[in-house]
């Protein structure tokens, strides 16, 4: 069954995404004390006195306005609002009713839907201090501080009415959550919207459009997904604003948490070092991933040219040769489905378990192929293997003594495991430890 979704509105700067922060309990949407910091829609996923629901925060709302960014928030509202159960309006109790406070109201009714009126800012709360805010026509107004949560539990009290059943949803652990990263311009937003099949991103010329790590939900063939659009990485020397700053902060928070790492990189400028970099923490990360040559339709092409760029990629990405690749045109649409193919493939790689007898065995012919190193007349023994996790892969040697242990020869021991088991697309984690530190466990 699915859960209710509560849209936050109202214009900018009344303190939305600090309200939104506020019930769910963490810090999500990015939060500065300026207008237009939000711009694409935010999912969160709540629960109430039993009840779950999915809050969405959405940009501040200038109806009039001519700004096209400003008329790009207004379509992105418009979503969230049509797919709302209910809406939850947000005025400033500080600055007083404005006539863009009534336009929204305004905006609002058109939709026919339930919708609670926060006041919110209210720090110092007294009878008939929210009266003339009943003027924007709705009967359900409560005065709320989202700064200390004052009267937020009877909001929501109020709005948990609105709902037929009482709904937690535990479905997260099965869905693939991938992660879309790259520098600004990269045309991430373009392709989440192409794999989705509709505009859930806004994309804009602009670089740093997408601020917020914008989580979606959806199914495809009967598989369930949790796709991330991430703000556009640059190096660090070129960020001047807290706001990007922080942005990048939850791009790089997004690896961490999901299972599948997609690289957008534009043809037209290349493999960058800033996108070396990146791939370079995905990797650290022990992350799976897929390298996404996005723009593809953009290059003139002869039969080799896709062999130029699979070289270029293969000299810079030398410490991942793992990768996967993917040349694609999110304008388009030309092989987009390749890349949720791909990504199903390097998950399911990541999530690969090998029994210790058929390791050890793999781990013996390799030693019989090429002997182990020695140092000052002792040599490398290398006792056994085991596989104690997965996700990535990850082994662990008992050896005479760690320190025999050559980093060549821990790269061969490396790449007869990835070729035996076929570990492509996958990091894979080594470690070597004396037999001794396994008898004193």
């Amino acid at each position: 069954m699915d859960k209710p979704i509560v849209a936050v509105v109202g214009r900018p700067n009344v303190g939305k995404s600090t309200f939104f922060n506020r019930i769910l309990g963490k810090k999500l949407s990015i939060i500065e004390d300026r207008p237009g910091i939000t711009r694409d829609r935010v999912y969160g996923d709540c629960d109430w006195a039993g009840y779950g629901f999915t809050l969405v925060d959405t940009g501040g709302l200038e109806i009039k306005s001519s700004d096209e960014m400003f008329k790009l928030l207004k379509i992105q509202a418009e979503i969230a609002v049509e797919t709302a159960d209910v809406i939850i309006l947000i005025v400033d109790y500080k600055t007083g009713l404005t006539s863009d406070d009534y336009e929204v109201a305004n905006f609002l009714r058109k939709y026919n839907k339930p919708v609670i009126l926060a006041v919110n800012k209210v720090d110092n709360y007294s009878e008939g201090a929210v009266f003339e805010y009943y003027g924007l026509g709705f009967k359900d107004v409560f005065a709320v501080s989202s700064e200390s949560g004052s009267g937020i539990g009877d909001l929501l009290d109020c709005l948990t009415t609105h709902f037929k059943n009482k709904v937690i949803d535990n479905e997260d652990e099965e869905r693939l959550k991938i992660a879309i990263l790259g520098k600004p311009n990269a045309g991430k937003s373009s392709l989440v919207n192409k794999i989705l099949g509709y505009d859930r991103c806004i994309v804009s010329d602009i670089a740093g459009t997408t601020r917020d790590a914008i989580d979606t939900k959806f199914e495809i063939n009967k598989k369930k997904y949790n796709i991330i659009d991430t703000a556009g990485i640059r190096r660090k020397n070129a960020i001047f604003d807290n706001v990007e700053q922080y942005s990048v902060m939850r791009a790089l928070g997004s690896v961490k948490r999901a299972d599948v790492c997609v690289i957008c990189i534009d043809v037209n400028e290349g493999i960058t070092e800033q996108d070396v970099r990146l791939c370079g923490y995905v990797h650290e990360q022990g992350k799976p991933s897929v390298i996404v040559m996005n723009k593809w339709d953009l290059i003139e092409k002869d039969t080799h040219t896709i062999n130029k760029f699979e070289e270029q990629l293969k000299e810079q990405l030398k410490f991942m040769d793992y990768y996967k690749s993917v040349y694609i045109s999110a304008l388009n649409g030309k092989r987009i489905d390749k890349i949720l193919e791909l990504c199903d493939y390097v998950y399911l790689k990541s999530c690969f378990k090998v029994t210790t007898g058929v390791l050890n065995d793999v781990i013996s012919d390799a030693v019989s192929t090429v002997e182990p190193p020695t140092k000052k007349g002792r040599r490398l023994k290398i006792y056994y293997a085991t596989q104690p996790e997965i996700k990535p892969p990850c082994f662990v040697l008992f050896v005479n003594d760690a320190e025999l242990m050559h980093f060549s020869y821990r790269r061969y021991l490396e790449n007869k495991i990835r070729e035996a088991f076929k570990l492509d697309g996958t990091p894979i984690k080594m470690f070597i430890r004396n037999k001794e530190e396994k008898e004193l466990n």
